[in-house]
């Protein structure tokens, strides 16, 4: 039981980690763009976060990428030791990428520490035998790891398309005025995309404390309301959302930087196109429970709109290293997990 509390005490705090890392992606256009000040945008980030559960609950009616979540790995080989070992290696690698400015995915460093340290503890319970990777469901790591390329892209084509639009529309209307109307517009793009990033990344914690009530009641025959991996007592999702909500709320200041300037100037036109084409991406991703990285999406979005303007207005060095961080997230934190497991794993 102690074990079990401690994951999920755990998990929390990887939400309240994962809410200041991904604060950026919601305000960092209406902050560079001076809609709102910082302290502002991230209390109206954080509350539109808290209010995607009510959606999830009440409208969408089922929490589908939690469920793809906590599938990554056989129900067989989920043990706490196992949920343990990923969630202190996410830990770790959102605070490192956090600290380095570089807006990593917090779902795929979760993904990858669930399965890397799965696949370490089948390796020593088979003395070394076999590969350990018969532990983890290839079909869904393959089609999480295809939207590390897919959710940017699709994110980058609907901004792109979105801001030509717009400028078409508009293309009479006086620059200040259209200014003003679109300042006031960036406050519903964010809303619209801070929904989507509480639908989506909540989600994934969830999926990990479902993983862990599973483990527990299967091995231990501690039942907390979850008998089957597929079943998601109300408190679980209340306590995600609301945590993701608060650590939203504690703002990424390191991030928003790079998600705001570094990438390219964004207006508030451009500002409207990304986050709206972020929205649409992840309302997509919901549909088809595909967890995915609200940073990889409002990452691609800002990089479309930039590339409307010209293909320069993009500082393609700083793109390529996000990228680099993006493809190495999931083997890293697999790796980190694995190790932690090794050391740990078989001690508690």
């Amino acid at each position: 039981m102690t074990l079990l509390i401690i994951v999920i005490a755990l998990a929390l705090i990887f939400d309240f980690i994962n809410g200041f890392h991904d604060a950026a992606n919601s305000i960092a256009t209406i902050v560079s763009t001076k809609v709102l000040s910082p302290f502002r945008a991230v209390l109206w980030a954080a509350f539109f976060n808290f209010a995607a559960f009510f959606i999830a609950k009440f409208i969408i009616g089922e929490f589908g990428i939690a469920n793809t979540v906590a599938k990554v790995v056989l129900e067989q080989y989920i043990t706490l030791p196992v949920i343990f070992s990923g969630i202190i290696a996410a830990i770790i690698w959102n605070l490192a990428t956090w600290w380095l400015g570089i807006p990593s995915s917090s779902s795929h460093t979760l993904i990858g520490g669930f399965a890397g340290a799965a696949i370490m503890s089948t390796l020593i319970a088979n003395g070394y035998t076999t590969s350990g990777f018969e532990s983890i469901k290839y079909d869904v790591i393959i089609k999480i790891a295809s939207f590390i390329v897919l959710a940017p892209l699709i994110g980058m084509i609907m901004s792109s398309l979105i801001t030509i639009l717009i400028l078409y529309i508009f293309k009479r209307v006086n620059p200040h005025k259209a200014n003003t109307w679109f300042k006031r517009l960036q406050l519903v793009s964010s809303g619209l995309f801070s929904i989507g990033h509480g639908l989506n990344d909540s989600q994934k914690v969830m999926g990990i404390i479902a993983a862990a009530l599973y483990a527990a009641y299967k091995i231990d025959g501690i039942d907390l309301g979850i008998r089957t991996i597929g079943q998601m007592p109300d408190w679980v999702a209340f306590s995600c959302f609301t945590v993701i909500s608060l650590g939203t709320m504690s703002g990424g200041w390191r991030i928003i930087k790079t998600m705001g300037s570094r990438i390219t100037k964004v207006n508030p036109i451009e500002g409207v196109a990304a986050e709206t084409a972020g929205a649409l991406t992840l309302y997509l991703t919901e549909i088809l429970k595909i967890p995915v990285s609200t940073t990889h999406t409002i990452t691609g979005s800002i990089i479309g709109v930039g590339a409307v303007k010209r293909l320069s207005a993009v500082r393609w060095g700083v793109t390529r290293s996000l990228l680099v961080a993006w493809i190495l997230t999931i083997p890293v934190s697999a790796t980190l997990a694995a190790v932690i497991y090794f050391l740990f794993g078989t001690l508690i």
